[in-house]
């Protein structure tokens, strides 16, 4: 078992370990079968874009079947543990977690920043898919271009006032790029 005290100088070397550890660095770190992956989560010029798909989330009445949670660990298999920015999870899913048992959420959403590399996040489309995730979204704010994936082979490139939708997952659940950033323009 991993003292807390030698959490902040050891990297955790097991799952067991790394569930654990409690660095106070700043930092949000994933697992991913003995690779730790250090990130710094949805930072605080993004969060409007949560204020945003969520305040859409409710008009639509989504709340009434699940919740959207930002950076909540998802358990993908044994050995992965990923913190998507977003996340949507279903009554049923809520009530399984509440139980303790691991959950996949099926629509994801990532804020990519300048920081992020093409190849982990490749991996990770990878990973959410392989765990039974149905959509994800990419959103890159920089660019003011968001990313939806339904698989890997399938995904439409959304720009100004092109529609992403989290369709099937949340059929009503539409937006189009231009209401996204409108927030960051005013």
């Amino acid at each position: 078992m991993l003292q807390t005290s030698q959490a902040v100088n050891q990297l955790p070397r097991t799952l067991e370990e790394f569930l654990l550890w409690e660095p106070n660095d700043g930092y949000k770190y994933e697992w991913n079968d003995g690779e730790i992956i250090q990130f710094t989560g949805m930072k605080k010029e993004q969060l409007y874009i949560y204020d945003i798909l969520l305040d859409l989330f409710f008009e639509k009445g989504y709340k009434k079947l699940g919740t959207l949670v930002a950076e909540q660990e998802v358990m993908l298999t044994g050995i992965q543990r990923r913190r998507p920015d977003i996340a949507y999870f279903t009554r049923e899913q809520i009530q399984q977690s509440k139980k303790g048992q691991d959950v996949i959420p099926e629509f994801v959403i990532e804020i990519i920043s300048n920081n992020d590399q093409i190849n982990q996040l490749e991996k990770k489309i990878t990973e959410y898919f392989k765990a039974g995730v149905k959509v994800i979204w990419n959103i890159i704010p920089e660019q003011e271009v968001v990313y939806v994936y339904t698989s890997r082979r399938d995904v439409k490139v959304c720009l100004e006032n092109d529609i992403c939708s989290a369709n099937p997952v949340l059929p009503d659940f539409e937006i189009s790029v231009s209401v996204i950033f409108a927030e960051e323009k005013q």
